[in-house]
């Protein structure tokens, strides 16, 4: 990744932090963590093993499901080392390269699932309004482009961070507010003016946030659409259309709302509620949005339970 400009004695390690005033049984903290980061891997590798494996999953919505269930993956693998290494081992020293590498891998993940959950909200539209046509109206190979084009931007949109973060010069400061590295997080470390990467992380989190903006506005449309609807009957079919995706939604973008308001604005934060807000971030979606849209889907549900009784024989 970048290496870090020696010319202005940069400091080469930086330290992350597990939970504070809970140092001592940080061990037994590691056992329900790698059992949710087991979860949210099987979790989202089920799905995607099953979509893949069922030609009648071969549809827009579970093609959706398969780059949601990608991005929450990308994001529990970007994160997982440095968990582990904290709460199974104690240790909090983390490479200045590697710490860089970890904060643009954690949000270039963030926008790709944001991303995809905004795509999801356009997507429910057509759902509601044009179901018989929905097949037809998104391809297997538009959302293949719309995917890769949202992903792209993501991915545009956070490449300066390490660049930005690279040109500081870091000095006495090493103790990370985190047990993994943030962009926001790593810039307060400087010693040097980080005027460039405040304005343009906050451009990075609004750019991020508008996509909840968007979603609303989108939800505004469905709803209409919806009580225009003379049956009730398929008005309550229509809303389960998007219930699963409206708890995605939540569950993804109140933490991390929470979360980057707390650390451009907020001059007096709890480090517990900090570190436990940001551990809700990246283990909560991961592990909840394989429930939630299995629960909703019976498809899904279905085709996980028959692929399980086939091997019980």
């Amino acid at each position: 990744m970048l290496v870090l400009n020696n010319t202005n004695a940069q400091l080469l390690t930086f330290f992350l932090t597990g939970i504070p005033g809970f140092e001592s049984v940080h061990i037994w903290i590691s056992i329900p963590i790698c059992f949710m980061y087991l979860l949210a891997i099987l979790g989202n590798c089920t799905p995607l093993f099953v979509i893949r494996t069922e030609s009648s999953l071969h549809e827009p919505m579970y093609y959706f499901l398969s780059m949601l269930a990608l991005s929450d993956l990308g994001l529990s693998f970007s994160s997982l080392p440095s968990m582990l290494r904290i709460f199974l081992f104690n240790a909090m020293e983390i490479s200045a390269d590697a710490c860089i590498a970890q904060e643009f891998f954690i949000h270039g993940f963030t926008g790709m699932e944001s991303s995809m959950l905004l795509i999801i909200s356009f997507d429910c539209f057509p759902a509601i309004c044009n179901p018989l046509r929905y097949n037809s109206i998104l391809t297997s190979s538009r959302i293949l482009h719309r995917g890769l084009i949202f992903d792209i931007k993501s991915i545009l949109l956070v490449l300066p961070l390490p660049f930005t973060l690279n040109r500081l010069r870091y000095c006495n400061k090493h103790l990370l507010s985190h047990s993994y590295c943030l962009h926001q997080d790593v810039m307060k470390l400087a010693c040097s003016d980080n005027r460039v990467n405040f304005y343009y992380g906050l451009f990075v989190a609004l750019c991020m946030m508008s996509d909840s903006v968007f979603i609303a506005v989108s939800y505004v449309f469905n709803l209409k659409t919806v009580l225009g609807i003379a049956s009730h009957g398929e008005q309550l079919k229509a809303l389960n259309t998007c219930v699963s995706h409206i708890c995605a939604v939540l569950i993804f973008f109140v933490p991390i709302i929470t979360l980057a308001t707390i650390h451009h604005f907020a001059k007096h934060k709890s480090p517990l509620a900090m570190i436990l807000i940001a551990d809700a971030f990246l283990l909560v979606p991961s592990l909840m949005n394989p429930i939630v849209y299995c629960v909703k889907s019976w498809q899904i549900r279905v085709k996980v339970l028959e692929k399980l009784s086939l091997k019980s024989k």
